[in-house]
């Protein structure tokens, strides 16, 4: 080889350790900004490796540190590890402790932890202990903890109404354990027994009696109202079951029979009696929404209201939909003869007004749908957030901010030529590739 070869080939090797040496110093001084600068992207297309708007908008509401304990061996607890690392980027004063209940026996007896992988979360003073530890429980307690009054919601019962400890598919078991969790406090109201609404409520729940209320209970409504309650009325079609004069002193009118919905064929429900609300407006109540909601077998109202109130629509079906008055089967299409207005329609009423106090504001919600958050249907697309943002406004300032139920993560599903397609492609077209392109550079330099 010639002085004039050996010198290229020399220039080149020292080219190769120089880019050696770049591409380790590259690799070396990325390691170490990583380990200094925390800074996560989450591509998820849920958005299931950060926290929820929920847990960020109690998380904000902090103003005192958290300290959490964790009764697991660390090595074992990955999966907590990788939980609280989304609550350390929203709190930085965090303070988190990992203690081998085996190992620390009194501090677990002291704390109520039972099992192994229990949580005690401590904040203001007051502390509580998870036996499930998940984002919704670890923010639910959160909640707790930062409330010195948790504010009480009595639901109307002892009529057949829905109940809100009940376990069949019409009634609201579901939701109230959830409401719990988020520190409201739940009692059952009998009006039969008890005289008048108490007025520590916060809220009343009310839905459709099965057996018809007396009117001495329907007066006891009206003045718990007269009082300044507030109230979220489940209201389906039908009987009223003695509550017309409910409705009468606040000045609702029901449009005749039952919202059908085309739109929901496109979401493969064959059901035209389920009423689909995806667009809401610039209204508290729904404000951060995304998700749409399904409201099975429900009706409308007409925009009015009693005087004194104001009124709002926060919720209203999309066009192509309608109130259906005659029998719902086969196919069946609009007729403006018979009363049948044409969507969008309003689906709830928010009624407001100065509270009777002359501090605050007074609030009331009908709906003409109690089914949504039952048992049943409660974890159906957003109809989970929607009811939490309800009670939310309803009781706001005191309750917890509400989040809307983001996109859901969807199935990827591949049929089994794809699968071997993805397959060969990676494990030989590709090394394959590679092979061939590194024996024709390697040709090439030996050519030069």
């Amino acid at each position: 080889m010639s002085d004039a070869g050996q010198r290229d080939l020399l220039e080149r090797r020292l080219a190769d350790w120089v880019f050696y040496l770049l591409l380790a110093a590259a690799v070396i001084l990325a390691g170490w900004l990583g380990a200094r600068h925390d800074r996560v992207w989450d591509l998820s297309l849920g958005g299931r490796n950060s926290l929820s708007a929920e847990s960020a908008a109690v998380l904000a509401g902090l103003a005192e540190p958290v300290s959490i304990t964790v009764f697991m061996d660390r090595a074992q607890a990955k999966r907590v590890e990788a939980l609280l690392l989304r609550y350390r980027r929203a709190l930085p004063n965090l303070a988190v402790r990992y203690l081998d209940p085996q190992l620390f026996p009194e501090e677990a007896r002291a704390a109520g932890v039972s099992l192994v992988g229990q949580m005690q979360v401590e904040y203001a003073g007051r502390h509580e202990t998870l036996s499930r530890i998940s984002e919704e429980e670890l923010t639910a307690a959160l909640v707790r903890l930062s409330r010195a009054d948790a504010p009480w919601i009595a639901v109307l019962e002892g009529h057949g109404e829905r109940r809100a400890d009940g376990t069949g598919a019409t009634d609201l078991g579901r939701f109230g354990e959830l409401l719990r969790g988020r520190g409201y406090r739940l009692q059952p109201l009998d009006l039969a027994t008890t005289a008048t609404v108490p007025d520590n409520t916060a809220l009343l729940i009310l839905s459709t009696p099965a057996i018809p209320v007396f009117p001495g209970e329907v007066e006891a409504l009206i003045a718990f109202l007269e009082r300044g309650g507030n109230l979220l009325w489940l209201m389906d079609p039908g009987d009223l079951g003695g509550l017309e004069p409910l409705a009468e002193h606040l000045g609702i009118e029901r449009l005749p029979g039952l919202l059908v919905d085309a739109n929901v064929a496109e979401l493969n429900i064959d059901d035209p009696t389920v009423a689909l609300v995806s667009r809401y407006p610039d209204h508290p109540l729904v404000r951060g929404l995304s998700a749409a909601a399904l409201f099975p077998g429900s009706l409308a109202f007409a925009a009015r209201a009693a005087p004194g109130w104001g009124h709002t629509e926060p919720l209203a079906t999309l066009p192509g939909s309608w109130n259906e008055t005659g029998p719902v089967r086969g196919e069946v299409r609009r007729d403006p003869d018979q009363g049948e207005a044409e969507g969008p329609l309003p689906l709830a009423l928010a009624l407001t007004r100065q509270a009777p106090s002359g501090e605050g504001e007074q609030r009331l919600l009908v709906l003409g749908d109690g089914d949504f958050l039952s048992n049943a249907h409660l974890e159906t697309a957003g109809n989970r957030a929607l009811g939490l943002a309800m009670v939310h406004w309803l009781t706001s300032p005191v309750a917890l901010p509400s989040a809307s139920a983001g996109p859901a993560e969807r199935e990827l599903a591949l049929t089994r030529g794809q699968i071997l397609v993805l397959g060969g492609g990676s494990l030989v077209v590709l090394p394959l590739v590679f092979l061939t392109v590194g024996l024709l550079v390697h040709r090439r330099r030996r050519r030069g």
